[in-house]
């Protein structure tokens, strides 16, 4: 088996360096942006909770800019649970991509690990 020259092996460990810095940042991010939508998620719950042990006669209002719109029970309970489907969907495919930049972190950092474990010893 022919080995490869130095400048080919340098090469190829800066780009799986940066192959593993760039996962590892974009796992970060995506890990707040779950949390962030998680948060979301439970206010607009918590909402909802608040809004079912309501009576059914009173005004609700929505914020709209700087101020503040009637809106039937219907309406808002309708669009509060599409709201929630929407921050559900979101998490579930941030979840995903995490999943995803986890395994590509660890392939890179195991491909760092095989490289100096195979590296030739100098004396």
């Amino acid at each position: 088996m022919a080995s490869l020259s130095d400048d080919t092996l340098r090469r190829i460990l800066i780009q799986i360096q940066q192959t593993a810095i760039t996962s590892q940042k974009a796992l970060s991010l995506s890990t707040q942006q779950t949390a962030a939508k998680e948060r979301e998620r439970r206010i607009l719950q918590l909402t909802m909770e608040e809004i079912g042990g309501l009576e059914d006669d009173v005004n609700l209002y929505k914020g709209v800019g700087k101020m503040f719109m009637m809106m039937p029970r219907k309406e808002m309970e309708q669009e509060l649970k599409s709201q929630e489907k929407e921050l559900s969907d979101d998490i579930n495919n941030l979840n995903k991509k995490t999943k995803y930049l986890e395994k590509q972190y660890n392939e890179a950092q195991a491909q760092l690990r095989d490289i100096f474990h195979h590296a030739p010893k100098a004396s």
